[in-house]
């Protein structure tokens, strides 16, 4: 059985790390101890990550154990060599990470859509924007009431990047209209719905959220809404503990047809929260 721990302390992981084979050699078996994944907050919330894992683990006989955290934080934690393998969003830190030599390679799993979400009554009028800055612009000139991550996650640099192409950065401004929570997608969701707010999400933590309140997807297509997910393994040349070998089982069970099967078919109330790349 896969173990799924959403909000695993950087202590009891160090310890689950220090407890197993510290070696190259007896890392290549992987027999020891769980494969330690550090994935992303979206991930957990669209309700993938366990059923995945489920059926990795009954066609290997892999256990996995899954840390949560944005992206951001997770690829940090995996430049110390914390984990085995890392399944974030994050392209352009993803590519610094792997430059770095902290990820031996970088394999698309999955993608999902970017969208901004807001009151059904949509005062800003996003629905008629041109474009996804369009879009972001016309909140910021009403100005209209915007919750954002601000957690450093992958969905948090999207959206930053959005509002940059906008020529904005509320973020620095500290504008009242804008709020950050530095929190998960689940919590910055709900105090929009509280607060009757527009904010910038994914469609796997979207389609599973059930506290909507009034809000609505508002704008959701354009090239730049694409949201890739890839599956890095740590370079066991720069950290000799890893799992190197079950990490690569998880690789390849992901990107193959097992995995991307299980991807496609995956669906919370008739709705694939991702899109398999296969």
């Amino acid at each position: 059985m896969n173990i799924l721990t959403p909000i695993l302390s950087l202590p009891l992981l160090l310890t689950a790390l220090l407890a197993s084979p510290a070696s190259a050699a007896d890392s290549a078996n992987d027999g020891d101890r769980a494969l330690l994944l550090g994935t992303t907050t979206s991930v957990e919330n669209s309700g993938l990550l366990g059923p995945l894992l489920d059926a990795f683990h009954d066609d290997t006989g892999i256990e996995v154990r899954a840390v949560v955290r944005g992206s951001g934080a997770i690829l940090q934690l995996g430049r110390s060599g914390d984990f085995d393998v890392v399944l974030v969003h994050h392209p352009n830190a993803e590519k610094a990470f792997i430059a770095d030599g902290h990820g031996a390679a970088r394999h698309l799993v999955m993608t999902s859509k970017f969208m901004i979400i807001g009151p059904a009554k949509d005062p800003a009028n996003v629905r008629t924007a041109p474009d996804v800055a369009g879009a972001l612009a016309r909140i910021a000139g009403g100005p209209f009431a915007f919750i954002s991550r601000g957690d450093q996650s992958g969905t948090n640099a999207a959206e930053r990047s959005l509002w940059a192409i906008a020529g904005l950065s509320p973020w620095a401004d500290r504008t009242r209209w804008y709020r950050e929570t530095g929190s998960g997608m689940g919590a910055t969701l709900n105090m929009a719905s509280a607060l009757s707010a527009y904010t910038f999400t994914e469609s796997g933590s979207w389609n599973s959220f059930s506290n909507r309140g009034d809000l609505e997807i508002l704008f959701a297509e354009g090239p730049r809404l694409a949201n890739p997910y890839s599956i890095i393994p740590i370079n066991p040349e720069r950290h000799d503990h890893v799992a190197a070998g079950a990490a690569t089982r998880l690789v390849d069970w992901l990107t193959g047809p097992a995995g991307q099967s299980f991807i496609a078919g995956f669906q919370i109330d008739g709705t694939p929260p991702f899109i398999s790349v296969r």
